[in-house]
């Protein structure tokens, strides 16, 4: 038997204003209704699905254990469009034949933008 990943379940202190990041800035759809605890977001093309959910008081936010990285051709083009829309990603970093850029949600949590899938692949 096979498992396949398909939705992440992010905790926020404010689920609506989390919800509205990923849906103006990553193009996530979603109605912004809470249904049992959680607002469902779908991925714009064939990906992960979101869900976001009330987090309890005593949960400590910013401690990075988990980042969401979101594939994207052009780092810097996305990086100025996002910036426009009030998303600041830091430096561009090179890797190993792609380029990645760091950010947060308004609740700590990382989130990269990354030309990996991209990459030219040597053979």
């Amino acid at each position: 038997m096979t498992a396949s990943l398909n939705t992440i379940l992010i905790y926020a202190r404010n689920p609506a204003v989390t919800s509205a990041f990923y849906k103006d800035h990553f193009g996530f759809k979603t109605t912004g209704e809470m249904h049992d605890g959680l607002i469902e977001l779908n991925s714009p093309a064939v990906g992960i699905n979101l869900l976001v959910h009330q987090a309890a008081k005593s949960l400590k936010f910013g401690q990075a254990v988990v980042k969401l990285m979101f594939s994207v051709s052009d780092v810097e083009s996305f990086k100025v469009e996002s910036a426009k829309r009030g998303l600041e990603f830091g430096s561009i970093h090179e890797a190993n034949g792609y380029q990645f850029a760091n950010a947060k949600d308004p609740d700590g949590n990382s989130v990269a933008i990354s030309s990996r899938d991209y990459r030219q692949q040597v053979n």
